[in-house]
């Protein structure tokens, strides 16, 4: 069915007497939004961040009058409404369109990265099968692409891999697709692993070639290769704990880094680690390594 869709123009200081207050008369959903593409990295732990100028959008169910949401939220704000504007959108089946949008994607010269309901362009080829689910990582953002295409680039046949913030669990069962022996996932979030666990059933992973653990109950390792896809801020303050993971003579990769970030997290590993030339994509870089 279609839905009505209220936009107001609003500050950080307005976002929850106007969230309260569409709430109040009716809306089935509220939501913030940049107006103007303005980035917000790393909020402080327990904050909410919004952005300088922000658009609060509402849904109401299609029998909603425009003229009656306004009039009734002025009333209850006691102030002149922010801009705003009302249109009448068309319900759509959005997993579907998702899923129409997501197809395979190849990395380096081995890989192809499959989404679950596609047909694999090239069956001979390493095809992993994905499933995002509601955890990160399908292979689209930079990010994980740099990280993708340095693991198919690695002799990886009979190693142990650590992915370090494994999310979907891609660059872990990449790796395992690609030759690895082992490869153990962590990550703070249960349904990352839970997502990990269905794409590596997905992928005839067998369940002892992949465990996956909550960060605290990680046995005590040291990998082959570790790979990181995470943010800047915890590289750089994890940088002791992820250098230790690493055996002498192991192989690191870490992502999820701005450009302009890229110096600060390879400072921080250059003294376990003889770096690679930093790789960019798209305002983005893997910083890559071998421990001494």
């Amino acid at each position: 069915m279609p839905w009505l869709q209220v936009r107001l123009a609003i500050s950080p200081e307005q976002a929850e007497t106007y969230e309260d207050a569409l709430l109040e008369v009716g809306a089935v959903s509220v939501t913030f939004m940049d107006a103007e593409d303005q980035p917000i990295f790393e909020p402080d732990l327990n904050t909410t961040p919004l952005w300088s100028h922000t658009h609060l959008l509402a849904l109401f169910e299609a029998d909603a009058e425009p003229a009656a949401v306004f009039a009734h939220l002025q009333l209850m704000t006691g102030a002149e409404l922010p801009e705003h504007q009302a249109e009448v959108i068309e319900d759509q089946d959005w997993e579907r369109s998702w899923m129409d949008n997501f197809q395979p994607m190849r990395f380096g010269q081995r890989l192809w990265i499959v989404p679950s309901w596609h047909a694999a362009p090239e069956p001979e080829a390493v095809n992993l099968l994905l499933d995002p689910g509601l955890a990160f990582g399908t292979g689209t953002h930079p990010t994980t692409a740099l990280c993708l295409e340095w693991l198919d680039g690695q002799d990886l046949k009979g190693t142990d891999v650590l992915d370090f913030g494994c999310g979907s669990g891609i660059l872990a069962i990449a790796a395992l697709l690609l030759g690895a022996r082992r490869a153990v996932g962590t990550d703070i979030d249960v349904q990352a692993l839970e997502a990990s666990r269905d794409n590596a059933g997905r992928n005839g992973i067998d369940a002892a070639n992949f465990p996956l653990y909550l960060p605290e109950d990680m046995p005590a390792m040291q990998a082959d290769v570790l790979v990181a896809n995470i943010l800047a801020g915890p590289l750089v303050s994890l940088a002791p704990q992820l250098s230790g993971l690493v055996r002498p003579g192991g192989l690191l990769a870490l992502s999820g880094i701005l450009a302009e970030q890229g110096e600060d997290v390879a400072t921080a590993y250059a003294k376990d680690f003889d770096l690679d030339p930093i790789a960019v994509r798209d305002g983005w870089v893997r910083i890559s390594g071998r421990r001494r």
